[in-house]
């Protein structure tokens, strides 16, 4: 059988968190306990080391002070002074030319038998001996006749305990923060991940109750705060945007379904009775031919915006000269509104270049000013203006008309959304003309603002951005 082998990546992200803050702490862990074991360990060495020389320093400036011979009569004053001087485990022997021992002295020590090494200079040098826990400082006593070494050993067998001791101190120390820092790790893989949790919580209480669900948050101004809080956003928009697809769906079925039963029933009456009567035929026919129209324009309509939502933005597009595809836009609503009074105020844009296409520029103009003088009521005028600031320019459309209630400004743009109802059929409209204009200002990095008061008028303002000069003057130089 085949054993499966599971990498890294494959391990859920909490128990890989865990690991890797568990494998860390453990290694500082190591890294600090091992650094203080040497360091604490040479330390203690050098320690002794020192108190040997000392104890050697102090023995040759007494035999020098005292003008010693080491004759017999004064070998019993010199143990006096070197059992005074003597550590514990510490032994102490001096030895005439040959390598005799004169006197040994020693404390709790086990006297072994040790190869004594005449010396005739001071040696600074540790020697170790026998089980590796001896060591030996060695050095030459010169004074008038006498020429000697004077040894010391000192027995580290106790500095090994002790060093062991704290070698095993060190390694539970060591198993410990492996349970500590598996332990620490787990509960900070815990922590950084709760955000994440509450995420995946919410995404299944959406699953289950619905678009209305949101992540409760700390916003204390981190990352994951910020993720949260673009969740959320991002789940607006999703719930704005379903909302108004079902609006979308449940309008335009009933857009839809109006012309066609209007069709249907008059050819249901052609059908029964109404062919052998001319009268009856005409009439069914030529209702049937405008609503066919009806239906016509609002399909029209439905494929321009679904178009307008699935066109990338266009930055490099450029019009410049706004100001004449304005005035001619104006000059052919006039045409064919001659009882209207169209004031245009636009020659800000005279010299300027706008980032929008010819073509988006005139269908947002005509669905404004069609909307404009469709609703201007008995004013019969409409003023359109334009204002330009340093990378914008802001065009206006305003009649003096109807107006909008203040409770259906926020829904004007949406799709197939018509504040009268009861009159939409006779203002031949479909609700999609604002939504049309929004998208193609949105294509070009621009917005539109709708400002309107009830039986006061309407103001509808959309802003593009101006085509910098510098751009257009390395274009010029390049051609």
């Amino acid at each position: 059988m085949k054993r499966k082998v599971i990498s890294l990546a494959q391990i859920p992200i909490k128990w890989r968190l865990t690991i890797w803050s568990a494998v860390l702490l453990f290694l500082v862990f190591v890294a600090y306990n091992t650094f203080q074991y040497f360091f604490i360990e040479k330390w203690m060495m050098r320690q002794e080391e020192q108190m040997i020389q000392q104890t050697m320093r102090d023995i040759v400036n007494y035999s020098l002070e005292k003008e010693l011979s080491f004759k017999e009569t004064e070998l019993a004053d010199i143990r006096g002074f070197l059992e005074r001087i003597n550590q514990k485990d510490q032994l102490i022997r001096i030895l005439d030319e040959d390598g005799y021992p004169l006197l040994v002295v020693y404390d709790d020590y086990q006297n072994e038998r040790l190869q004594s090494v005449p010396v005739t200079h001071y040696d600074h040098a540790v020697t170790e001996y026998a089980n590796g826990n001896l060591v030996m400082v060695s050095g030459p006593i010169t004074i008038f006749q006498f020429t000697g070494t004077v040894e010391i050993i000192k027995n580290m067998q106790s500095y090994e305990q002790l060093s062991d001791a704290l070698f095993q101190v060190m390694a539970i120390g060591c198993l410990a923060a492996v349970v500590i820092s598996g332990l620490g790790g787990r509960l900070l893989a815990r922590q950084l991940l709760k955000p994440l949790q509450a995420m995946n919580e919410t995404i299944r209480n959406i699953k289950q109750k619905g678009l209305q669900e949101r992540v409760q948050f700390f916003d204390n101004q981190d990352e994951i705060s910020s993720l949260m809080k673009m969740f959320n956003k991002m789940m607006d928009q999703v719930e704005r945007s379903f909302k108004q697809q079902s609006q979308f769906v449940e309008d335009a079925s009933h857009e839809l379904r109006t012309p066609l039963a209007i069709i249907e029933g008059h050819l249901s009456l052609l059908r029964r009775w109404g062919k052998n009567d001319p009268a009856v035929l005409e009439e069914s026919l030529q209702a049937s031919i405008q609503e066919l129209t009806r239906l016509k324009g609002l399909v029209q309509e439905m494929l321009v915006l679904a178009r307008a939502e699935q066109e990338r933005q266009e930055h490099d597009a450029s019009l410049s000269d706004p100001d004449r595809v304005i005035g001619q836009m104006v000059s052919n609503i006039a045409l064919l509104h001659p009882a209207f009074q169209l004031a245009l105020d636009v020659d800000a844009l005279e010299g300027r270049s706008l980032i929008v296409s010819e073509e988006h520029l005139e269908q947002i103009l005509l669905i404004l000013l069609d909307n404009a003088v469709k609703y201007s009521g008995e004013s019969k005028r409409v003023e359109i203006s334009a204002v330009v600031s340093e990378e914008s320019a802001r065009i206006s459309v305003s009649d003096r008309g109807v107006g909008i209630p203040e409770q259906d400004l926020p829904y004007v743009m949406d799709r197939l959304y018509r504040v009268d109802k009861s009159r939409s059929r006779e203002q031949s409209g479909h609700g999609l003309g604002l939504s049309i204009a929004k998208r193609l200002v949105e294509k070009y990095g621009g917005t539109i603002m709708i400002h309107s008061s009830k039986g006061k008028g309407t103001t509808v303002s959309f802003v593009l951005p101006l085509e910098q000069e510098s751009k257009m003057l390395k274009e010029e130089k390049f051609f």
